[in-house]
């Protein structure tokens, strides 16, 4: 079967499986209580079924393992099987909320197996400062550090609707086209069927209302695992990057600009809590996600937004390679980018937000530019418009089945 076909094939698979089990999950949530309890620190006001990552989980299980059957790979079916156990782990967790010590010594673990077995890892910084290989010590460590890194950022940017979801459909997006350019048919394949098992729980996600599902934890630590799995496969020698690394491409680059937001705002929201003196791993309302939040922006306001400024970064990049800069430049563009868009824009629209006049109180009213910022989210809330209220009633009726 043509590559192109097979691609298509396996995303519609995922997708259509993915909407299939979306109304059993939503039920079996609401009998058995797995939902997302509201509380100071989170966003919604009503508990909320917290199963979204099982039907994720099942339409990428189901398109991978056609793909499977149709392009036969180690490293894809040992990617299924850690994404398997991150799903697990991570469904536990929801329900019976691990201990934080215990979720990152099993993701450790799951790493150096997924290493050991596949031999796919960043064993090739492919000409970044000169180097090629790695020392075998060096990249198990790297590989490691990262991994796990990439892991927890994704399961840390799910605070707003639409946001985690979204992200990792605009990043297979991305990675479809490198590995496309590469002819890697086995990993656009792989990227294809995370959108589409994606699409549906995104579409309920952000317009249901009867319907509106969490991913959980489940769902994210699974998603941060295909991640790694597709930047391990560009970044290890065992793949075609090469060809972009002849290009002039700066492939660690690529990866961070993709990678921006969710790793930069983790590292700027760690690096806070550590200098106030609290655990980097203690939950709070610091995430870039809060700051538009805090501005007025509707959850998929400030999904899209976040989104949009890691394009940005995506596309200055690229910009950067059209120009015929060298791969070092690259990567230190895309770095500045990073820290601009994330620990400059925070800092400075929080400077905004206690600028200003003062109340009466003596309580800062914000400067201009933080009104002009709220006015801007104030009209991302699209709730009662006529084409809302469509795919409301859409994703609460038809795609939902029958509701008892």
């Amino acid at each position: 079967m043509n590559n192109t076909l097979i691609g298509i094939l396996v995303g519609v698979v995922a997708m259509v499986t993915s909407a299939v089990v979306f109304p059993f999950a939503l039920k079996i949530a609401r009998i058995y209580g797995i939902v997302d309890n509201p509380n100071a620190r989170k966003l919604q006001r009503m508990p909320v079924p917290v199963f979204g990552g099982v039907v994720v989980y099942s339409g990428i299980l189901t398109g991978g393992l056609l793909l499977q059957a149709l392009m036969p790979n180690t490293t894809l079916a040992w990617g299924l099987v850690a994404m398997t156990v991150m799903m697990v782990i991570g469904t536990w967790d929801d329900i019976k909320d691990l201990p934080a010590w215990l979720r990152f010594l099993i993701e450790i673990v799951l790493m150096l197996g997924f290493i050991i077995i596949t031999g796919v890892y960043i064993d090739d910084l492919h000409g970044l400062w000169g180097i090629h290989k790695l020392d075998s010590v060096v990249s198990f460590l790297l590989s490691v550090f990262v991994g796990v890194g990439v892991i927890n950022a994704i399961n840390l940017i799910d605070g707003v609707d639409g946001y985690s979801s979204g992200y990792v459909m605009m990043a297979c997006g991305c990675f479809s086209i490198a590995f496309w350019s590469v002819w890697s048919p086995m990993m656009v394949c792989m990227a294809l069927i995370v959108i589409g098992a994606l699409f549906p729980f995104f579409m309920h996600n952000v317009f249901g209302q009867k319907s509106r599902m969490f991913i959980g934890d489940g769902g994210t630590l699974m998603l941060g695992m295909m991640m790694v799995v597709m930047a391990f496969w560009a970044m290890s020698g065992k793949s075609r990057a090469f060809m972009l690394e002849e290009r002039g491409i700066c492939i660690p680059a690529f990866l961070v600009a993709v990678g921006c937001i969710p790793v930069f705002d983790t590292l700027r929201v760690m690096t806070m809590r550590i200098l106030r003196g609290k655990s980097p791993f203690k939950p709070d309302k610091t995430h870039l996600h809060h700051l538009f939040v805090d501005m007025g922006f509707s959850h998929l306001g400030a999904a899209l937004s976040i989104l949009f400024l890691n394009m940005m970064v995506v596309l200055v990049w690229l910009l950067t390679w059209v120009l015929g800069l060298s791969i070092d430049v690259q990567l230190y563009v895309v770095l500045a980018l990073g820290m601009l868009v994330t620990f400059g824009f925070y800092k400075f629209m929080k400077t905004q937000q206690n600028g200003g006049a003062v109340d009466e109180d003596g309580y800062p009213q914000g400067t201009a530019l933080w009104h002009r910022m709220c006015y801007l989210g104030s009209i991302t809330h699209r709730e009662k418009k006529k084409t809302w209220r469509m795919l409301q009633k859409l994703m609460d009726g038809p795609m939902l089945g029958k509701r008892k």
